[in-house]
């Protein structure tokens, strides 16, 4: 029988993660690795993107247009990046385990919006109200009598960041509209909202795979990260916060003695799974985090709770007339009929990873390459290897800073272990914080 992890009363950092490495050598392959596969992304994409005005790859990271704002806004962001180089990784290993929880929710929402405001209370908004977007389709879609049956078939007439997505954050859309929270801002707060969840989410999952001192260690890393960029504009946002709360719901029950207590808790995991499942395909590569979460702690019984929990959300979509894989099967011919049509596999294969790469900053990089056995690599191992399975599906070609975020918290957890010393670590999330603010203030995208 499984009997439950015992957890850490909350020992120093410092001890907790003393089995990490912390040579130079490390650091330097590591930093050599991500700014070598960052110049190559570029390099392959800049010519295509010059040369063939219809692929269209906007992401400012590698591609896209580079000036730096002017206005006073940037200062606040400025600010709260300051405060958390200064005081954040001390009030991580001392704030009692709860109080932890609850600041990483609201500095991880505090600190995207204070980056989208930065160009502009508008700039929070216009990427979620372009033509492009759900919330242009809403009032279409609330027309349509039967609108589950006949989202697939009319998924040509949808924009093209609809139909490239299961239905489900579009009725929450729509759900807004109805009750009369109309327009960008209703929306932008509920996909920051959400999308802040995957920071206090990831930290109760490492707390329970790898221990509360990395846990502790990697919370200033999951929040203050330049992946807050698109946190902060993207609906991808929400899409990473329910998945999040949906895996450390299932890490919990795989780490607790049987009884009705994991029960309910994997349950619900599969639950939030399955519904995040219908708001993005791509989360399907996550279900590796799970797989290898119930294969290391031999949580059958709570896998196949889960499953039940998946499996029944797709039961109640397919009982009002929505096929998830019909649905996939028509996204993607949709996509690879438009711009994906102009967007070669190779090239993206590593200009995918090489955008993504710059929304995890540095940091991250280095935190992989010290973690070696470390307990944490349950998560980030999955979280690569369902990367790769996405990157060599080709099914997201570019836009991966935002498209491929659900991935982001079981990286950026890495990025606690870069350093096995507190001053260490405020010097990496100095480099964390000042990538974010670079991005913000000198690239500009659509997002």
């Amino acid at each position: 029988m499984r009997t439950a992890r015992p957890q850490p009363a909350g020992p120093p950092v410092s001890a907790a993660v003393a089995r990490v490495r912390s040579s130079g050598l490390d650091a330097g392959v590591a930093l050599a690795g991500w700014l070598g596969l960052v110049a190559l992304g570029r390099a392959l994409v800049v010519p295509l993107n010059d040369s063939d005005p219809f692929v269209h790859v906007a992401n400012a990271p590698l591609v896209g247009r580079y000036y730096p704002s002017t206005t006073w806004l940037i200062v606040p962001p400025l600010l709260l990046g300051a405060s958390a180089i200064a005081w954040a990784p001390a009030l991580a290993e001392r704030l009692p385990f709860r109080r932890l929880l609850l600041a990483a929710g609201l500095a991880a929402f505090a600190w995207p919006f204070l980056l989208a405001m930065s160009d502009g209370a508008q700039r929070v908004i216009d990427p979620l109200v372009t033509r492009y977007e759900l919330l242009h389709d809403v009032p279409f879609a609330i027309t349509q009598q039967h609108f589950l049956a006949t989202f697939t078939a009319l998924g040509a007439g949808y924009d093209f960041h609809v139909h490239a997505h299961p239905p489900l954050l579009l009725m929450l859309f729509m759900g807004l509209h109805e009750i009369g929270l109309v327009g960008g801002w209703p929306a932008a707060v509920l996909v920051i909202g959400v999308g802040a969840l995957a920071a206090p989410a990831a930290v109760i999952a490492v707390r329970a795979l790898a221990g509360e001192g990395l846990a502790r260690a990697a919370a200033p890393f999951l929040v203050f990260a330049p992946a807050a960029v698109w946190i902060g504009t993207t609906a991808d946002a929400f899409y990473m916060g329910l998945a999040a709360v949906g895996i450390a719901l299932f890490a919990v029950a795989a780490t607790r003695a049987p009884d009705n207590l994991a029960d309910a808790l994997a349950l619900g995991g599969g639950l939030a799974l399955g519904a995040a499942l219908f708001t993005s395909y791509g989360i399907v590569p996550l279900g590796l985090i799970v797989l290898a979460i119930a294969v290391h702690r031999r949580a059958w019984r709570e896998l196949a709770l889960a499953a039940a929990g998946v499996v029944a959300v797709f039961l109640a979509f397919f009982a009002r007339g929505f096929s998830w894989f019909d649905g996939l099967e028509t996204a993607r011919q949709l996509q690879l009929a438009g711009v994906y049509e102009h967007r070669p596999y190779l090239e993206f294969l590593v200009a995918s990873p090489a955008a993504f790469a710059l929304a995890l900053g540095p940091a991250v990089a280095v935190g992989l390459a010290r973690l070696r056995k470390h307990g944490a690599w349950l998560l980030c191992g999955a979280a690569l290897a369902g990367i790769l399975f996405a990157d060599l599906s080709g099914y997201a070609r570019g836009e991966t800073e935002r498209v491929w975020l659900p991935f982001a918290p079981w990286l950026l957890l890495a990025a606690g272990a870069a350093s096995a010393t507190a001053r260490g670590r405020q010097g990496w999330l100095a480099v964390q914080v000042m990538a974010a603010l670079t991005l913000q203030w000198t690239a500009k995208g659509p997002w």
